[in-house]
């Protein structure tokens, strides 16, 4: 890992070197003429540039998958692996249950009433990203809101591998979910294809779920044609170590998010300096006998006391955050802006991961100041429904007059007025 100490300069200007320091590492990325491919040729644009970046050499016939083959896969799905897709499933969906928006009347001073109600939307595209490794856990995670949120329509994308066909794992996770509108297609192309339609894709309504750097910038290009969930970035973990943290603990979580790859920041703050030394040294030590840990960069930040630790947490806003002090618990409601908080000594950000039931598609690079993870609320959208009776039209229509006036729309006033 490469470790870098990093000097108290107040919460704000912390939070922004460390940001700065992360984002060295990060390519410039431009999908705009993909965009454009995929616009103009469709069906033809996007199995081109499928095969070229995920199945080089393969020829596709289809981006559709049968979805025979999800069942088939789910069927032949090790045990002691189905078991754990289906524990993180159905936990999966019992807090998407739980935090799914009611409907509300309400009642104003003048007799009129406002009725806001959710609704889903008509189509929802998820991406379960590929590259390094199959991930059926994102098929859970995005689709079972979906499910929960009513969206009629469901349509999984995920990248082809050197076979030009979908990992296994993926489709079994499809069909544990009930998807049956599967395309194998990765990348930029993926995105663009769900947005703007195909001869074989039809366009979606909401684009979600996890990516790399050109999914993410794909997704930024075609939201205001679409709905997406996130400009989801590196993934990302912050530490708050106290006296008593564990430093072999400590560098097994730090290491496990460096699985992700070597642009997924780590950060430490503790108000011990030995306690940062100490669990430096245990995530290099780990990380050097781990092959599947990427050299990703690790900043310790010593602060003055508990408090500017939060501090420095909420002005970073990181993906993920563990509390491994001892006052946890207290600490915990004082976080602002984490996408989730990991409260305790046995709360690895590995749990929220695949199987607590807190989704793992999270706001990253400082999103979380405005963002939160996905739920069903991704995937519905409100209505108002307004209802004016006679004696509340009365009422209302002078102001009403009064401001349209104002604005320079007389004739609005006079849509008011009439009804008096």
């Amino acid at each position: 890992m490469r470790a870098r100490r990093f000097e108290w300069e107040g919460a704000a200007a912390t939070a922004a070197a460390l940001r700065a320091w992360a984002a060295e590492t990060a390519p410039p990325v431009d999908v705009s003429a993909i965009g454009e491919e995929v616009r103009d040729q469709g069906d033809e644009a996007v199995l081109r540039l499928t095969a070229k970046f995920d199945a080089p050499g393969v020829t596709l016939e289809s981006l559709r998958v049968d979805p025979a083959d999800a069942d088939a896969a789910l069927a032949v799905t090790e045990p002691r692996l189905r078991a754990a897709l289906d524990v993180a499933a159905a936990n999966i969906r019992r807090v998407a249950e739980g935090i799914l928006g009611a409907e509300r009347e309400i009642e104003l001073p003048a007799g009129q009433k406002v009725l806001s109600r959710e609704v889903p939307v008509g189509a929802a595209g998820i991406y379960a990203p590929g590259g390094r490794a199959a991930y059926p856990s994102s098929v859970l995670m995005c689709a079972i809101p979906a499910q929960v949120a009513g969206v009629e329509r469901i349509a999984l994308a995920s990248p082809p591998g050197g076979d030009g066909r979908l990992h296994p794992l993926i489709l079994a996770a499809a069909a544990l979910c009930g998807v049956e509108e599967i395309y194998a297609m990765g990348g930029a192309q993926a995105i663009f294809a769900l947005a703007y339609g195909t001869d074989t894709v039809p366009a979606v309504d909401v684009i979600a779920g996890p990516g790399n750097a050109w999914v993410r910038e794909a997704k930024r290009a075609v939201s205001g044609t679409v709905g997406i969930d996130s400009l989801a970035g590196p993934s990302e973990l912050m530490l708050i170590a106290g006296h008593d943290t564990d430093p072999e603990w400590a560098a097994l979580d730090l290491c496990a998010q460096a699985e992700h790859g070597p642009e997924s920041p780590l950060v430490v703050a503790a108000v011990e300096e030995q306690v940062l030394d100490a669990i430096a040294e245990a995530a290099e030590g780990a990380a050097a006998s781990r092959p599947s840990v990427a050299d990703a960069s690790l900043a310790l930040v010593r602060v003055r006391d508990v408090e500017a630790a939060i501090d420095l947490a909420n002005a970073y806003a990181p993906e993920h955050l563990e509390l491994l002090e001892t006052d946890a618990a207290l600490m915990s409601a004082r976080v602002k802006t984490a996408g989730c908080v990991f409260v305790g000594r046995y709360g690895a950000t590995a749990f929220g991961d695949y199987v607590s039931g807190s989704n793992h598609v999270l706001p990253t690079g400082g999103a979380g100041r405005y963002a939160g993870p996905l739920g069903p609320g991704a995937f519905r959208r409100r209505i108002s429904s307004v209802e004016i009776t006679e004696a509340a039209a009365a009422e209302l229509a002078p102001h009403a007059d009064v401001l349209a006036r104002a604005e320079g729309f007389p004739v609005h006033g006079e849509s008011a007025m009439i009804r008096q």
